[in-house]
């Protein structure tokens, strides 16, 4: 078995035992409470399997040659339709993967009260090794190929960006299965995460760091949440590793310094770190390694690895990959607190050992929910047809700029300058996805640890929220007879 295929089986089985956990630990508590509605050992392995996943394998003519490429579609769960999930495209992509992350994605959906079943879709490729216009037609080919299972669809299985697939790769889908429906008048609805121009929604692109920022002010918000890492409430000067500084982690680094205070001290890149106990500047960074396409001789440089995740701070961001933390590394991780912004970056074993050191871990299925959460926000604004805030902002703006008027002739007193904006500008469509997204986030925060703080068998944020999901899940399988 190939090392890929490892990897995959090892996420799937961190997966399957953190639900077994929640299952375990939503009959005890239903025992101890004497509800009477036991989650049967039936009914939880038809939860946790997949429903179904498509292997497709594909030629491309490129260079004088046909190229054959293998894909994955794998639907976990169709409790609710559409199915939802991004597609990766990376060299060690496989199908126990993109199952694990399938799964991920229902139990994710159901704790943020997005109504989508879970999937997710990879296709084994190194995207770096083709130019844009061969990737361009390997994913047309790759979108046939989906669209003939209807595993791309508006209102069956709808796709978004991953690893290695942005608002370009998104856009060809959407164009490509426009050209094979011409009279779907919901076509566009077909992937999300598209450019704004292609009937993207803005603030997309920084949605799921942007949701790593809102998750994290919910955290230090609860001071008794807080106070189970030993640190005092509030984000400002909290020091920070950030692991992998992709399209999520740099997000959440640049909110989280700019907007919150907090020091990145730590940013763990392929080719070494930078550390600077004063805060990086992440902006100065993106832009170095936009310019050079590597960390190298961006101030602080030191030439490490993975080792730096066990540098000493406050709060530890992985944000790239699966499974690095694991059994191997765990004992020497200092941070007392850990937010998941990548897909299952701990491993089952690490989370234990984690746990028993009094480590707390804001768990990915909840941490990294803002991007989906606003792909549902693009799905709607697709089936709608209309952008977020056309109808109502001019109408607000009015109303609320008479009340300041009101107000400033009441009191003789101009409005303040510096909440002038803040009070009469209507909501343009970033700030009404904005709000939504961290209304969502508070709200699926304020559920998660309640049931942490009340219920006995929900011994770690992780296991309440996979309670809360699997519960949710399960009611919904109840209500369709199953």
């Amino acid at each position: 078995m190939g090392r890929k295929h490892m990897a995959g089986d090892a996420f799937l089985q961190s997966i399957e035992t953190n639900f077994g956990n929640a299952v375990a630990a939503l009959n005890a508590t239903h025992a101890e409470d004497h509800l009477g509605d036991h989650l049967g050992d039936d009914l939880a392995e038809k939860i946790m399997l997949a429903n179904s996943t498509y292997v497709v394998r594909f030629g491309v003519r490129l260079r004088d040659k046909l190229f054959t490429f293998t894909g994955y579609r794998s639907v976990h769960s169709e409790h609710f339709e559409p199915v939802k999930g991004g597609i990766r495209y990376a060299p060690d992509v496989s199908q126990q993967e993109v199952e694990a992350l399938a799964a991920l994605m229902s139990y994710k959906c159901a704790l943020v009260e997005v109504p989508f079943g879970g999937s997710k879709g990879g296709l084994i490729i190194d995207p770096r090794e083709w130019n844009a216009s061969e990737l361009e037609r390997i994913t047309r080919r790759f979108t046939q190929a989906l669209a003939k299972r209807d595993l791309i669809h508006p209102s069956q299985n709808v796709p978004a960006p991953d690893v290695g697939t942005g608002e370009r790769e998104m856009a060809w889908m959407a164009d490509e299965y426009k050209r094979r429906h011409p009279s779907e008048i919901n076509a566009w609805a077909c992937v999300t995460g598209k450019p704004v121009t292609k009937g993207g929604i803005a603030g997309r692109t920084e949605a799921t760091g942007r949701g790593v920022e809102y998750a994290l002010r919910a955290f230090f918000d609860h001071p008794a949440d807080v106070a189970k890492t030993g640190m005092t409430p509030g984000l400002k000067g909290k020091r920070v590793i950030v692991q992998g500084l992709g399209n999520v982690g740099y997000h959440a680094a640049k909110f989280l310094s700019e907007e919150d205070g907090a020091l990145i001290t730590h940013v763990l890149e392929r080719d070494g770190t930078i550390v600077d106990a004063n805060g990086i500047n992440i902006e100065a960074l993106k832009s170095h390694i936009t310019e050079t396409g590597s960390v190298r001789g961006f101030a602080g440089h030191v030439d490490s690895g993975m080792e730096m995740l066990e540098a000493e701070a406050d709060i530890l961001i992985p944000a790239a990959m699966e499974l690095v933390i694991t059994a191997a590394n765990a004992d020497r991780i200092r941070t007392p607190l850990i937010i998941e912004a990548a897909n299952g970056p701990v491993s089952a074993e690490a989370d234990t050992i984690l746990r028993e050191r009094g480590t707390v871990i804001i768990p990915d299925l909840y941490a990294n929910a803002g991007g989906v959460t606003v792909s549902y926000f693009e799905w709607i604004k697709n089936l709608s047809r209309i952008r977020f805030g056309r109808m109502q902002r001019r109408a607000e703006e009015n109303r609320y700029g008479a009340l300041s008027e009101g107000i400033e002739s009441m009191t003789g007193k101009p409005f303040p300058d510096d909440l002038a904006r803040r009070a009469i500008d209507g909501g343009a469509e970033i700030d009404l996805v904005r709000s939504g997204l961290e209304d969502t986030m508070r709200n699926s925060y304020e559920v998660i640890s309640k049931v942490w703080n009340k219920e006995r068998a929900a011994t770690d944020l992780r296991t309440a929220a996979m309670m809360v999901a699997v519960q949710r899940i399960a009611q919904s399988y109840q209500s369709l007879g199953i």
